[in-house]
């Protein structure tokens, strides 16, 4: 079984800075592809950063510049440093993770979501 929770959200004046993670425990062989994920009231989940398993990253044009995603493998655990907040980004984030098991296969996982709340 493998368990997939974020942490770190809150609430932030804009312009103001924050970092959520995401971590991974349970029978994992190894993590793949991992990406973070955005949901506001009234909209569709969108993505807002992904990273490979080597480290290749891609960004949302709305958050280019501002976000940063990273990954720890031994620690099995996703970052995102989230700079110069805006109340526009304010949202559930959830994680995704691409979880190899012991026989080999990929597997997907959704996190429960962390509240991001930026104030104006």
């Amino acid at each position: 079984q493998v368990h997939v929770v974020e942490s770190g959200g809150g609430l932030v004046q804009a312009g103001g800075s924050l970092r959520v993670s995401c971590a991974a425990s349970g029978s994992i062989f190894s993590l793949n592809h991992m990406g973070w994920y955005r949901q506001a009231p009234g909209k569709q989940r969108e993505l807002v950063a992904a990273i490979t398993s080597d480290g290749s990253t891609r960004y949302a044009d709305s958050v280019k510049g501002r976000f940063t995603i990273s990954r720890d493998n031994a620690k099995n655990t996703m970052y995102l440093q989230m700079n110069s907040l805006k109340p526009e980004d304010t949202a559930v984030y959830y994680c995704r993770s691409t979880v190899v098991g012991a026989d080999g296969h990929d597997y997907l996982y959704w996190g429960q979501g962390t509240q991001v709340t930026v104030s104006s």
